[in-house]
């Protein structure tokens, strides 16, 4: 599994955006560099959980993971400033504890330097054809490739890794290009009649219109020769990489200083983490779902920003006058004097775009017509409703059954009265109970954590009272988290759906559960393994009256969390009451796979008693196992689970056209066997509650996503046997399933 501090990186380059190079003075503050060190090292000592010590090993460790945050894919450094930077390897330690700057200077320098040489290489080599015919390859396994000895080394790398990408194009529009000319024998109502079915309950009249004229102008373009298109192919990556040099010109030195932070906080374990200011922003907006502004998502191109969605509800959208697809040429606060942003960092532009609730900005937009127009807007509070618990009613067999939706433990940390995961999903509960559904499943998959609090109130909807999680500090303080409330929202069958990425809040969630005999847990093997608790340090609580601006701050290892059992979920996660078959099952990433990861341990268990109003408990997951067992779809599921993890292994790719073109075909034909399991539906009605669909009627935002969530659980195999398991849950059902698994001799007589 890759890293975090590649993810870091990564993150920085996304959050700034796609912009073109605009100079810019950039401000070297070693003083505020030095501080940041000081901090650093200070809050980890004296807060983090498990302190490391400052040796040459974690010395080791940093350098390691630094110098492949920089270059992961061993295209900017030689071999000979890899020997330079090594002379440091072992005293990185030192530098941190005397905050230094040495190392990270030379480094930061260096790369730089490289990165300005490496604009000449992908310029000139995508200058002229690539000859398709060489018999040559490419291998993509950067973390076992060597560095370049020498620039022109380092250059051939750029050249085949350029072309694998370009010949990877090139057949892609080769393939289309036949599809085309395959589609040119179709008479016009053969094709519209294959593209109604492609788009299923989403086509229209008015798509029905753009397609024939679609259709009418592919028809009559003359088709394109290979030279053309691979001339295209090789534009598309010369586009490609003057984005990424974009992104790259546009970062400042602070962005890879926190690279060189993050290096150093994630060797203590991989959840602790420095946040920039701009990111501590966008963390708490994650996690409180809510953010003051005009309620749009942008996005750069070129030198322009432009408006790609208006988030349903907020003030952008409720004044039905700005669009996606408008381009923002100004901006201007109120009545105040409208300032330029073409050619403005993404953002600059957000910042100047956002603002606290109740004030005005004004757009000078460009309309998709081309015309210009000034538009106020009013900000507000924008809920991010994706964020949101949401559920559905399914009808299967006659009877009605709930999914709630989680994408994460929300909270709003600045005013505990809003609205937070807890008190949404005990909303939704009540609302599932009065709709009459006879079954609940709570749908964590891809859930990777939050709140503590809420989790632990969601919990407490299942039971009526007692311990959920466990908490241990640093000092060996354990203390309960129980829920205290008598009051139970649902009592009948419950299903907690987990994957391999369902981390933190939603393994307590998991656990607490199935400890209690509560629920039945289906899914992966085993979930993320992420038993740890952070918290927010700001680093400006320190240096009050600083002049050297907002130091952002650590998110860092306090506590471990415990299952009431006294089990910890750390690295081991939680295992699947009934496993089933999902495509990422042998492949590694979860918390276990990182070499920095705290261990697992176990505490005393807690003082809790087991459900006992669910008398076929077993019997529903054995019954379930044997359908699993025998399911054709899961077999399948399964085996291309398998096939996936060899073809990830697979690293060195043909630069010959006819061979590429030979390994792509044998993919393909290989995928054919997969292809029943995007196809599969499970033929439920998904529906949403009353009081949603009345607010569809005036959104067709929210519509719309809700039609997509419905029609992807139409296509989901693990919601079906979910269902399954809560009707077998049924307490009538009881007699009706032992005869089922006595029959398959599941169990003897």
């Amino acid at each position: 599994m890759k890293r975090n501090y590649k993810i870091v990186l990564l993150v920085v380059a996304l959050a700034v955006g796609l912009w073109s190079f605009i100079p810019r003075q950039e401000k070297n503050d070693p003083e505020k560099d030095k501080l940041l060190l000081e901090l650093l090292v200070y809050v980890l000592e004296k807060g983090h959980y498990s302190p490391k010590d400052f040796d040459d090993n974690f010395s080791k460790g940093v350098y390691k993971d630094y110098i492949d945050a920089l270059d992961p894919s061993k295209r900017f450094f030689l071999q000979s400033d890899i020997d330079e930077f090594s002379k440091y390897e072992l005293s990185i330690d030192d530098q941190i504890l005397n905050k230094e700057l040495t190392f990270f200077d030379l480094t930061y320098t260096r790369l730089m330097q490289r990165m300005e040489e490496s604009k000449s290489y992908y310029k000139n080599v995508l200058d002229k054809p690539f000859d398709y015919t060489i018999n040559e390859d490419f291998n993509t396994d950067y973390e076992k490739l060597p560095y370049s000895k020498s620039k022109s080394e380092l250059i051939e790398k750029w050249r085949k890794q350029i072309k694998l990408s370009t010949l990877s194009t090139f057949v892609d529009k080769q393939r289309l290009e036949e599809d085309k000319i395959k589609n040119r024998s179709k008479s016009p109502e053969q094709k519209l009649e294959e593209y109604k079915i492609k788009m299923g309950s989403k086509f229209t009249a008015e798509l029905e219109q753009k397609f024939i004229e679609n259709n009418s102008k592919i028809d009559k373009e003359e088709p394109k020769s290979d030279v053309q298109l691979e001339k295209e192919s090789r534009e598309s990556s010369l586009k490609s990489l003057n984005d990424y040099f974009g992104v790259i010109k546009d970062l400042e030195r602070k962005d890879w200083f926190s690279v060189y932070i993050n290096a150093i906080a994630t060797r203590f374990d991989p959840h602790t983490s420095y946040m920039a200011p701009d990111e501590k922003e966008r963390f708490d907006v994650s996690m409180s779902g809510k953010l003051e502004g005009i309620g749009a998502r942008l996005q750069k191109k070129n030198d322009f920003t432009e408006i790609t969605e208006l988030i349903s509800g907020g003030p952008a959208w409720r004044g039905k006058e700005l669009e996606a697809g408008d381009v923002v040429l100004k901006v201007a606060q109120g009545d105040k004097e409208p300032i330029e942003v073409v050619g403005m960092r993404l953002d600059d532009v957000v910042k100047k775009i956002k603002g606290p609730k109740g004030t005005e900005v004004r757009l000078t937009v460009k309309k998709t017509d081309g015309t210009i127009k000034v538009i106020s807007i009013v900000r507000d509070e924008v809920e991010l409703e994706e964020t949101y618990a949401k559920s559905s009613i399914i009808e299967k067999d006659g009877m009605k059954y709930g999914i709630i939706y989680l994408p994460k433990f929300y909270i709003n940390f600045d005013n505990k009265n809003d609205r937070d995961a807890g008190k949404d999903v005990a909303l939704e509960v009540d609302r599932l109970k009065a709709a009459g559904v006879k079954g609940i499943i709570m749908d964590v998959r891809d859930n990777g954590g939050g709140s503590l609090k809420t989790v632990v109130d969601i919990a407490g909807l299942f039971i009526e009272q007692g311990p959920i999680v466990q908490v241990k500090s640093a000092a060996g303080r354990k203390e309960v988290l129980s829920d205290k409330d008598s009051t139970i929202h649902w009592d009948g069958p419950l299903v907690i759906m987990q994957n391999s990425f369902s981390a933190s809040a939603s393994e307590i969630l998991a656990a607490a559960m199935q400890d209690y005999k509560r629920a039945i847990v289906i899914g992966s093997n085993h979930s993320y393994g992420k038993g740890t608790v952070q918290n927010v340090i700001d680093f400006n609580q320190f240096v009050k009256g600083s002049n050297l601006g907002d130091l952002g701050s650590l998110k860092t290892t306090i506590q471990k969390f415990y299952r009431i059992n006294g089990g910890s979920t750390q690295l081991e996660g939680v295992k699947s009451d009934v496993i089933m078959p999902d495509r990422y099952a042998y492949l590694k990433m979860g918390e276990r796979d990182m070499d920095n990861a705290m261990p697992w341990d176990k505490i005393d268990m807690a003082d809790y008693k087991t459900w006992n109003k669910q008398t076929n408990f077993d019997l529903a997951i054995s019954n379930s196992k044997r359908r699993i067992a025998n399911n054709p779809q899961f077999k399948l599921i399964d085996e291309n689970a398998k096939w996936l993890d060899e073809r990830n292994k697979v690293n060195v790719y043909s630069l010959n056209l006819e061979k590429f073109k030979n390994e792509q075909k044998k993919l393909e034909e290989t995928n054919k066997k997969y292809k029943s399991l995007a196809d599969y539906n499970n033929k439920l009605p998904f529906t949403s509650l009353p009081y949603e669909t009345e607010l569809m009627k005036k959104d067709e935002t929210l519509k719309e996503k809700r039609e997509d969530w419905f029609q992807s659980l139409s296509k989901d195999i693990y919601v079906e046997e979910a269902l399954t398991i809560l009707k077998d849950l049924q307490p009538n059902t009881s007699g009706e399933l032992t005869n089922k698994i006595k029959n398959n001799k599941l169990i003897k007589s």
